[in-house]
Parts: structure tokens; C-alpha cells; sequence
């Protein structure tokens, strides 16, 4: 009989367990993704820093360039729509400024010097915006996920504070109120929240983005015209069809813009 010696390992627990080996890839994808991540996000801050020095030097045009090629292929943020709404200001696009500053805005609503910019691009493009209701800009005090955030926020408290009131019954009276509060502000959020849902992504504003534009009577290049427009100028916008865009102005004209002279906006 051959006895075991005193010190072997009978039985490795990681070999034979039966998903030690998926365990081990789980771990080498989550390795590889996080390094992936970083060398991307090291990429986007060197392109980032490129597009600065380019517009540092004077080079607003290749600035602006360099922006909107970071925002294509790694996506937007409010820093990179404030600095292409720079750079397309001081190259004289103020249509584009505009559009870049307003998707600025909703990213970061409470941020004062994109809310400074835009008024003033405005007001160089002779065009103060839409008129904004006052229930209008008490919404856009929070960003659509900001909102969303907060709904959740009160979703989960108030369903922590009712478990804490059926575990102990003895604090009920106490847990009472925050747990209405919370419930309250759930329901508060997420009834604005569905309101700035709708106009998001229902209703957004078309903002001239070329020198000169013509709103024709029908979504048709041989449409009568209607009336011309300029850079910068902002619409309310009723339907879309194809390539085309219905506006209306200030004056309650309505007509058809080619959407490659302006940029769709949602509200904020």
C-alpha cells in the first residue's frame, strides 16, 4: 500500500473547479478593457491638446476641424463644444457657434460661461433665440439625465425607507415623512423629466448653419420661396420630411429648410 506523503496537495480547488477557466477570462478581458480605455482616453486628451494649440496659434479654422473630428469618433462633452463654439465664433461662423454652444448648454445647463457665450454669439447674430417660457427655463435648470438622476435617486430612498419601516415597525412614525418626501420628489422628477424627454427628442430647433438660406412652400428644391434667412438664425421646428425641415418664425411664417443648412437642436 502506498501511503500519501504528509505534505501533497490532494486536491487543487481552482483546477478543478469547472469555471476557473471562464473566471480567468473574465479577468483577462476586464485587464484588457481597462487598459484600452486608458490609452483611448489618453488619445482623446492628446487630440484634445492638439485642437488647443491649434486655436492658441491663431488656427481657428484647423482648431475647429480638429474638434469636430474628436467629436465624431469619441463623442461630445460640454469642454469640447464650448472650445469648437469658440473657434467657429472667431472664424465668423456664428450659425455653428451657436448650434455648438447650445449642445453645450444642455450637456452643462448651469455652466455660466457657456450661458455668456451663447447670449452673446446671439446678440452678434442679431438673433436672441426663441422665446422661452418661464415653466420652459425652470426645466432646463437640470439636464435630461440630471432629472432621470434624480427620479432614481427618490425611487431607491423611498423604497429603502419602506423596508426600513416593515423591518422596524417601532420607527415607522419617524421614516414616515422622509419616506413621502422621497416618493414625492420621484414622482416631481419623473413627471418634468418625461416633459423634457418629449421636447428632447420631439421637438428640437433648427439653427442656420450656412451664410444664407431660402425656407421654400414645400420640401422641394423648385418650391416657391417663402423667405430668406441668415447664419445663426433659430427656428421652431413642426415636421421633417427626407432632407427637409418645416419652421416657423417669430412672424408665424412657415416654411421648408434643407436640413444641409441647419443643425437640429433639442431644447433645453
Amino acid at each position: 500500500m502506498i501511503l500519501a506523503h504528509p505534505y501533497k496537495i490532494k486536491d487543487r480547488a481552482w483546477v478543478t473547479c469547472p469555471g476557473w477557466k471562464a473566471c480567468l477570462a473574465g479577468l483577462v478581458l476586464a485587464l484588457l478593457a481597462s487598459f484600452c480605455q486608458t490609452t483611448r482616453a489618453a488619445d482623446v486628451s492628446g487630440l484634445f491638446a492638439s485642437a488647443n494649440r491649434l486655436y492658441a496659434e491663431g488656427k481657428f479654422s484647423e482648431a475647429a476641424t480638429a474638434y469636430q473630428n474628436i467629436a465624431r469618433q469619441q463623442g461630445i462633452s460640454a469642454n469640447l463644444l464650448f472650445n469648437l463654439g469658440n473657434a467657429e465664433f472667431k472664424c465668423g461662423m456664428l450659425g455653428p457657434a451657436i448650434a455648438a454652444f447650445s449642445q453645450a448648454e444642455l450637456l452643462a445647463p448651469r455652466d455660466a460661461e457657456i450661458r455668456a457665450n451663447l447670449k452673446f454669439v446671439r446678440s452678434q447674430a442679431q438673433d436672441s433665440g426663441l422665446p422661452v417660457a418661464w415653466w420652459q427655463e425652470w426645466l432646463g435648470l437640470l439636464s435630461l439625465n440630471e432629472w432621470t438622476l434624480l427620479w432614481a435617486s427618490g425611487f431607491w430612498v423611498g423604497c429603502a425607507l419602506f423596508v426600513a419601516r416593515q423591518i422596524h415597525p417601532r420607527r415607522a412614525p419617524f421614516l414616515r415623512l422622509p419616506a413621502r418626501l422621497a416618493f414625492t420628489v420621484m414622482i416631481l422628477a419623473g413627471t418634468v423629466g418625461a416633459v423634457q424627454a418629449v421636447r428632447h427628442y420631439g421637438f428640437p430647433f433648427a439653427i442656420v448653419t450656412s451664410p444664407s438660406a431660402v425656407a421654400r412652400s414645400g420640401p422641394f428644391e423648385d418650391a416657391q420661396e417663402v423667405f430668406n434667412t441668415r447664419s445663426g438664425t433659430e427656428y421652431q421646428t413642426l415636421d421633417q420630411h427626407q432632407d427637409w425641415v418645416l419652421v416657423r418664425d417669430r412672424s408665424g411664417k412657415i416654411g421648408w429648410l434643407n436640413q444641409s443648412q441647419v443643425q437640429l437642436v433639442p431644447p433645453t
